[in-house]
C-alpha cells in the first residue's frame, strides 16, 4: 500500500492545523520507508476496514506490540489507521446511500481527536481511536457542528416540561458534541438538528424525534456563572435536564484548559471567558458536574 491517498488530501482541505498536517505527511513515510512497519499496519488497516475480520480492540492490542517493535507512538499508529481506512470507508458509505455532505462532517471529527492528541500528549495521533470506531460502523453520524448515534434511554421514567413521558427502554438519538471548532450558535445548532431530524425521523412514529445528549456541557450550574450569552449556555438551554451530578475533580478539564490543566489550579490560563470563569469557580471551591438532558424536535420546534 501506498501510504497516502486521495482521502486524507480531502480531509486535509478541512483544516488541519500546518503542525498536524507536517506531522501526518512525515508519519506516512515512515511507513513507506520502512516495509517490515508499512506491511503491518497495512494487514491491520485491510483486516479491520475492508474485510472487517477484527475488531478496534483487536487492532488496539496490535499497535500495542507495535509501539514496542518499530519505536513508533501507538497513538500515531491508531490515527493512521483510521486515516489510511477512510478509502474503505467512503465506499461503505456510498454502497449505503450516505452522502458525501455527512462522510465529510463525520470523518472530520479525526481532525478534532489529532488537534486533542497534540495539544494534551505532545504527539501527532489520537488517543481516542476506539472511540471513532462508530464511525466505521456506520451507528455515528455528524450533522453540521454535532454527532448523532441512536440509543436507549436505561434511567428513571420522568416528565418532560412539555408534557412527554420519557420511560426506560424509550429510542433518542445520543448527540456529541466535536471539538471541531464550529461555535454553536443559534443557527449552527438548529441547521444540526434538522439534518439529524430528517436523517432519524424514520426511527420515531410521531414525527417527533427524542434527542439526548450527556456532557459536562450540560452541568446545569454553569448558568451560575457563565456569561448566559455564550453559545455554550445557550446550547443548555435547549434541553430539559434530566439529571445532573458533581465531581471532586473536573475530569474535562483537559477539554477547557488542555495539557495546562495538569498546572495547579492557581496557574491554569485565563486567556478566554470560559476558562477564567471555570478557573474563578473552582478556585472559590466549587465543583464542576456534567448533566443529561433530552428535547423532542419536529423538523422546526425544541419542544422540552
Amino acid at each position: 500500500m501506498t501510504h497516502w491517498n486521495k482521502e486524507i488530501d480531502r480531509a486535509f482541505q478541512r483544516g488541519y492545523t500546518a503542525e498536524a498536517m507536517a506531522g501526518i505527511r512525515a508519519l506516512e513515510a515512515q511507513l513507506d520507508q520502512n516495509p517490515a512497519l508499512g506491511a503491518a499496519h497495512d494487514e491491520i488497516v485491510r483486516k479491520y476496514a475492508v474485510t472487517e475480520e477484527i475488531s478496534m480492540t483487536d487492532a488496539l492490542a496490535a499497535f500495542e506490540k507495535m509501539e514496542a517493535q518499530f519505536g513508533m507512538s501507538r497513538y500515531s499508529l491508531e490515527m493512521l489507521l483510521l486515516l489510511n481506512a477512510l478509502p474503505a470507508l467512503h465506499e461503505k458509505y456510498r454502497k449505503h446511500g450516505l452522502s458525501d455532505t455527512v462522510y465529510y462532517d463525520t470523518v472530520d471529527g479525526i481532525r478534532a481527536k489529532v488537534n486533542e492528541c497534540i495539544e494534551n500528549k505532545g504527539v501527532v495521533g489520537t488517543f481516542v481511536a476506539w472511540w471513532c470506531d462508530r464511525y466505521f460502523k456506520l451507528t455515528c453520524f455528524a450533522f453540521g457542528c454535532m454527532e448523532y448515534e441512536l440509543k436507549t434511554y436505561e434511567k428513571e421514567a420522568c416528565v418532560l416540561s412539555c408534557g412527554h413521558v420519557l420511560k426506560p427502554g424509550d429510542q433518542y438519538v445520543n448527540m456529541h458534541i466535536p471539538a471541531r471548532g464550529i461555535a454553536l450558535t443559534d443557527e449552527a445548532r438548529m441547521a444540526s438538528y434538522r439534518a439529524a431530524y430528517a436523517h432519524f425521523a424514520p426511527y420515531f412514529e410521531d414525527g417527533r424525534v427524542l434527542f439526548g445528549c450527556s456532557s459536562w456541557l450540560l452541568y446545569p450550574r454553569h448558568l451560575e456563572f457563565l456569561p448566559n450569552n455564550m453559545n455554550m449556555c445557550r446550547f443548555l438551554g435547549d434541553f430539559h435536564i434530566v439529571s445532573w451530578s458533581e465531581t471532586e475533580e473536573f475530569g474535562d478539564k483537559w477539554r477547557v484548559f488542555g495539557k495546562r490543566s495538569e498546572l495547579p489550579l492557581a496557574e491554569w490560563p485565563r486567556d478566554t471567558r470560559l476558562r477564567a470563569a471555570y478557573a474563578d469557580w473552582l478556585l472559590a471551591g466549587n465543583r464542576a458536574g456534567k448533566g443529561f438532558g433530552v428535547f423532542l424536535f419536529d423538523g422546526e420546534r425544541i419542544m422540552k
